[in-house]
């Protein structure tokens, strides 16, 4: 599944955090990555447990929590707490895949990479470049997606960042380990969650075919679901 998000932070949130941003203390991002991604990797980044790190990736997850669309793609067991980067002039990712598990300065937790996740801090006329470009099951795509926007894919996804030409790209990027670790299943989970939603708005509450359908949704994750 390659999943847009619109709107996770508000025009307010995005203010605050950029102000906090501007004075934080910016990093190698080169500290955070695996050997292999080390190699592609030429950004900045916060460091994990700066104060800057520590509030704003709280902030983040807090609107993820409340976020019905997030938690019905994702079903998210853990998420690794959000990291802060920015991409200058010259600067990029290449191609990788992400680690398979993470481990947390800020929790100490391994987690497991079923999904990745990039939620733009830029407005998008602010930088040239900078799209994320995935390359998966789905073929290849390129986002670009405007501020407060979050886009969520499968983490086995080969995926990089092209260069900056202008301005500054930044962005929160961090990774979830579900509750449902097969990718086919949590995608149809999420078809099937989505269709009750709407069958909701149409029919009464108490609809017969409405609960059956709910009934099969939650058996469905209590069987793929992880112990």
């Amino acid at each position: 599944m390659l999943l847009e998000i619109e709107n996770v932070l508000s025009a307010e949130a995005l203010t605050r955090f950029h102000e906090v941003l501007a004075r934080a203390p910016w990093a190698d991002g080169r500290a955070t990555a695996g050997y292999q991604s080390a190699l592609a990797k030429n950004n900045h980044q916060l460091p994990e447990d700066c104060e800057a790190s520590r509030m704003l990736g709280g902030e983040i997850l807090d609107a993820l929590n409340s976020n019905l669309i997030f938690q019905s793609a994702a079903l998210p067991a853990r998420i690794f707490p959000p990291l802060f980067n920015r991409y200058g002039p010259g600067q990029a990712f290449a191609a990788h895949v992400d680690n398979a598990m993470r481990l947390s300065a800020q929790t100490q937790e391994r987690i497991r990479t079923d999904l990745s996740a990039t939620l733009f801090l830029s407005e998008p006329d602010t930088y040239d470049g900078g799209e994320l470009v995935i390359d998966g099951n789905f073929g290849a795509q390129s986002v670009k997606l405007k501020a407060g926007d979050m886009i969520l894919y499968p983490s086995t996804s080969l995926h990089g960042v092209n260069a900056v030409t202008r301005g500054a790209r930044v962005a929160a990027v961090f990774w979830v380990q579900s509750l449902v670790r097969d990718d086919a299943c949590r995608d149809m989970l999420f078809d099937l969650d989505m269709s009750i939603q709407r069958l909701r708005a149409d029919v009464e509450d108490a609809h017969p075919s409405l609960i059956t359908l709910t009934g099969v949704y939650h058996n469905l994750v209590r069987r793929w679901g992880a112990p």
